[in-house]
């Protein structure tokens, strides 16, 4: 089953934690499929290239098993975690996506170092929506 034209529900709910159920609950679907469709939008803007999924929805005892906190949007169906290497590395995919999150409809943008973060969930102070992660700190904006 598909959630949008380039994003499958078995790609957006895989994880290397096979022993733990990773099921997306039929009610989280609608969140899915809008992010699914943020995702749609985000390919675009990075001229139509492939994107790896690395992290989509993860039940709540796969978010604890990667180390992840109750306040993450993956849990909700509302983030993935991605490269796109025919774009680029994650810095110039999240550099470029940095000025075009009013556009797409980006809750948070996040450069991980190694993977870009997204979530359809805006938050809740305007500083917390486009982060960089280093050493287990974030700061603000997309930075090296």
């Amino acid at each position: 089953m598909n959630l949008s034209p380039h994003l499958s529900l078995a790609e957006f709910t895989m994880t290397g934690h096979r022993s733990l159920d990773n099921t997306l609950p039929t009610a989280l679907m609608p969140e899915a499929e809008r992010t699914a469709q943020l995702l749609e939008r985000v390919r675009s803007a990075l001229g139509d290239k492939p994107i790896l999924v690395t992290s989509g929805y993860r039940s709540p005892a796969v978010n604890a098993a990667v180390g992840s906190g109750p306040g993450s949007d993956h849990p909700k169906a509302a983030a993935l975690d991605f490269h796109c290497p025919g774009f680029g590395s994650a810095y110039e995919v999240a550099k470029h996506l940095e000025p075009l999150v009013d556009q797409l409809g980006i809750g948070q943008l996040i450069y991980e170092q190694t993977w870009v973060h997204i979530s359809t969930r805006m938050q809740a102070k305007a500083v917390n929506r486009v982060l960089t992660m280093r050493n287990g700190n974030y700061t603000p904006g997309v930075n090296l």
